[in-house]
């Protein structure tokens, strides 16, 4: 299949083309910049210059194709303005169900799995929390899914908040890591037993390129090998490689520690991928967070 790839040079995105590569796809990559456009060349990839905002392109590229992985993803940031960020997601998979439809080629989408509803174990099954975090993309993750009927074989990704391996430096876990160093102390709100998923890097890439192969039409993947580490432990884990202690914070406290992810580090996420393993075969083989954390590449040793 030749894979149209939006974020191909991205964490998320340049593992994913490998992982194409690496199964014999061609993969057509959207770069934004001379350096992206080099990187894909090097790489061996067809390169389509733009950007998400670029919606002729867009259609153009997916047209091209025989099918699309939307991988393209802002990160939470103080800087990031959510409504704008989702108003862009949402006119860039538009974009894409259009220049597919009819044609039942696969449309992948990214997704996430902190906009389900906090406090139970969540399924594939789960529409989400349209009043939670996930307000804002919650309802391109429908369009998408609703994409199916209008015969594209679309799926959605709901990626684990903790995608973690090598070369994450802008993720959740950087970010947490970054926190401690400031701070002096490696926090968690109230006990630390609320619960976040994981997956390795590798392993969600590896779900992509099943779900361009074989997901059925309308369907969610959950890519989380972990359901749900609890914060604390998280939190230890970060200290003990930092030398800094692990310390419960109360709730009041967590805007003033964690800025803009306070709202976020008090969630609790446990997400199930039983369905997604049943019905792809997927399975996840690399570390777990903590194990991963214990390697030290997030620590520069």
């Amino acid at each position: 299949m030749r894979v149209f790839v939006t974020g191909a040079t991205g964490y998320i995105g340049s593992a994913v083309v490998r992982e194409l590569l690496g199964a014999g796809h061609q993969v057509l990559g959207l770069a934004r910049s001379d350096a992206a456009a080099a990187a894909l060349s090097a790489a061996g990839v067809e390169v389509r210059r733009g950007d998400l905002e670029d919606l002729d392109n867009l259609r153009a590229g997916a047209a091209a194709a025989d099918g699309v992985v939307h991988a393209a993803n802002q990160h939470i940031s103080e800087t990031t303005d959510p409504a704008a960020r989702a108003g862009v997601e949402r006119g860039a998979a538009e974009a894409i169900g259009a220049a597919l439809e009819g044609s039942g080629k696969p449309f992948v989408f990214t997704s996430g799995t902190l906009g389900l509803t906090p406090g139970r174990l969540s399924t594939e099954a789960g529409t989400g929390d349209l009043q939670g975090p996930g307000a804002l993309r919650l309802p391109t993750e429908l369009a998408v899914i609703a994409m199916a009927e209008r015969g594209v074989r679309s799926s959605a990704v709901r990626l684990a908040p903790l995608v973690h391996g090598e070369g994450d430096l802008k993720g959740f876990v950087p970010t947490l890591i970054g926190i401690a160093r400031e701070k002096g102390v490696s926090a968690y709100v109230g006990d630390g037993t609320n619960r976040w998923p994981a997956v390795h890097r590798l392993d969600a890439a590896r779900l992509y390129r099943l779900a361009v192969e074989a997901a059925p039409a309308g369907s969610r993947l959950h890519a989380t090998d972990e359901e749900g580490v609890p914060f604390r432990d998280i939190a230890q884990a970060i200290g003990r490689r930092l030398r800094l202690p692990a310390v419960g914070i109360a709730p009041e406290e967590a805007a003033g520690h964690f800025a803009f992810l306070a709202r976020l580090v008090t969630i609790d996420n446990p997400v199930s991928s039983a369905l997604t393993r049943d019905r792809l075969g997927w399975k996840p083989e690399q570390p777990g967070l903590i194990a991963d954390l214990g390697q030290g590449h997030y620590f520069g040793n």
